[in-house]
């Protein structure tokens, strides 16, 4: 076992491009390193709906180079049995290790492929490689990201010509393209040949952010900005410039890009601890901010945190609004300013946005998790999930965008303003008129990914009957599927004033719990004693959940 284990690796080892690989790889043969070994070698990372994504490191389990040539190779020869033979395919990448490098390699198979490739300048935004692709006609876009993975990863999504994310079969297809590539020896790689695009497709998207805004709007709003060393500063700063926003008041610690992003266990606002230099910036902050904004690192996703006093004005104390919160919000003012269309989410987010739709006379639609699926909600005009993601501009960007997000969640925060009035005080409102939603989540990370099959298949095979002493009324197991969702790997439970839905993750060794209760509101003063009952009730729920699930 172990000689097949030495023999895999040195036929991986004359292949390997990349000097770093190469000799990490020989030291591991050296010291006969097999634990490591096995783990590297043990199989090879899947192509799915998420693209790639992984540890950076040597081996097929691993992101390299190896794997990205065969990634882009597979992807290449999909689009030329598509009829894209000489199709144009768009490159962007972040501010992580080895980002640029990938890129590279993708655009030289590209146009080793006999396609025609272009290159982002320099690390940008997500939400700009999304717009660029239907912006100069593309059959197909690739971003090497991780997004808010940690710093030894990297990732490789891949977007098709309508600008949103695949979905099956074209995964499945790709992958199967990808296994087909016999060695990296018969992928032609040219040293040129493709394009490296100027500002001129990012000076489209910024006048394209323009869009979200409605015209005279207050913009009074002032910001604390956090990139999370990211790359999303400079976009940011350029849209609220053009906007006519106060100037964001920078997390100085995380304003520029830094791939081992040095002040944060996790680069994603959600973890804990991660947004504490912004809230000690906006303490400190002469310019009273209204609200504090964060980007995950590929500035896709867009965080909100508002003051936390009682009546809005004690500048020493500030929290996070849940995703559902600030997805919520966005759809009122959306409908507040006459927006028509369909409004969607994914199975995960909270019902509340059902409750405004309705309201409005707008269609609702609800997609399995993801943004590849919510881009695709026929009619779109509005798209969220929970885990901080926003489609605003659908026409421009098919996918979630943190920079227009922004804007749009200012603009709200620049109009209550005018009147008086804060972002919590638009969500008592909504909750007055459409019951209190509050959600949470329980989220396990693992080191041992069985531990995720077995907590499903325990609460498949021992299902609960109540949770938090309300009674389960139905059970849905999502891998068959339902009249409105293809197939997934997901438990569904509807209690009386509660919901919860168990999945594993679709990019972390996690597995997600997402939950919702509703409490009916009559008054503004019955707000208190309906959040005292909504967190005694997500604690309970949470409990018994984890009990249920041995985890």
């Amino acid at each position: 076992m172990h000689d097949e284990l030495i023999a895999q690796a040195q036929a991986w080892l004359t292949e390997d491009p990349d000097p770093e690989t190469r000799t990490e790889l020989a030291r591991l043969i050296d010291a006969q390193g097999h634990t490591e070994l096995a783990a590297r070698f043990s199989g090879t990372l899947q192509f799915g709906t998420a693209g790639l994504r992984g540890e950076l490191g040597a081996g097929p389990m691993r992101m390299n180079r190896s794997v990205v040539i065969r990634a882009a190779a597979g992807l290449a020869a999909y689009l030329k049995k598509q009829g894209h033979q000489n199709g144009l395919v768009v490159i962007g990448y972040d501010a992580r290790h080895k980002s640029h490098d990938f890129a590279r390699d993708t655009a030289a198979v590209m146009t080793g492929a006999g396609l025609r490739a272009a290159v982002l300048p320099r690390p940008l935004p997500t939400p700009v490689l999304a717009f660029a692709i239907r912006h100069l006609g593309a059959v197909a876009g690739v971003e090497v990201t991780a997004s808010h993975n940690p710093p030894r990863d990297n990732g490789y999504k891949v977007y098709l010509g309508d600008g949103s994310q695949i979905v099956p079969p074209a995964d499945a297809d790709i992958a199967a393209e990808i296994a087909a590539v016999p060695s990296l020896t018969t992928v032609p790689r040219p040293t040129d040949g493709w394009d490296t695009l100027d500002d001129s497709v990012l000076d489209a998207y910024l006048a394209r952010t323009d869009a979200v805004l409605s015209k005279g709007s207050p913009r009074t709003a002032r910001t604390v900005y956090t990139a999370m060393h990211g790359v999303g500063k400079d976009v940011l700063l350029a849209a609220f410039a053009r906007a006519g926003f106060p100037e964001p008041t920078l997390v100085a610690e995380q304003a520029d890009p830094d791939p081992d992003f040095p002040t944060v266990a996790f680069p994603n606002p959600e973890e804990p601890g991660a947004m504490d230099l912004a809230f000690a910036t906006a303490r400190r902050s002469e310019t009273a901010p209204d609200l504090i904004i964060a980007n995950d690192p590929d500035a896709d996703r867009c965080a909100v945190a508002v003051r936390d006093g009682d009546d809005g004005t004690d500048s020493t104390n500030w929290r996070m609004l849940r995703g559902d919160e600030v997805g919520a919000l966005l759809a009122a003012h959306l409908v507040r300013r006459g927006a028509t269309g369909t409004f969607a989410e994914s199975i995960v987010s909270s019902s509340l946005l059902g409750r405004i739709a309705e309201k409005a006379g707008l269609p609702h639609v609800e997609t399995l998790t993801g943004f590849k699926w919510i881009a695709r909600a026929e009619g779109l005009r509005y798209g969220y999930e929970e885990a901080l993601g926003y489609c605003v501009d659908p026409d421009g960007v098919r996918d979630k965008d943190g920079i227009t997000a922004a804007l749009l969640i200012t603009e709200l925060a620049s109009v209550l303003k005018e009147e008086g009035r804060t972002l919590p005080d638009l969500l008592d409102d909504l909750a007055v008129d459409h019951g209190l939603h509050a959600t949470d989540q329980l989220s396990v990370r693992v080191e041992d990914l069985s531990l995720i099959a077995a907590a499903m298949r325990r609460l498949r095979e021992q299902p609960p009957t109540e949770l938090a002493g309300l009674p389960i009324t139905r059970t849905d197991d999502l891998t068959r599927g339902t009249d409105s969702l293809p197939p997934t790997d997901g438990l569904r439970y509807t209690l009386d004033g509660a919901r919860v839905i168990v999945r594993p993750s679709g990019t972390e060794p996690k597995l997600k719990c997402y939950l919702e209760v509703v409490i009916p509101v009559a008054t503004p003063a019955d707000l208190p004693a309906a959040r005292a009952k909504a967190t005694d009730l997500l604690d309970s729920i949470k409990r018994d959940l984890s009990a249920a699930a041995g985890i």
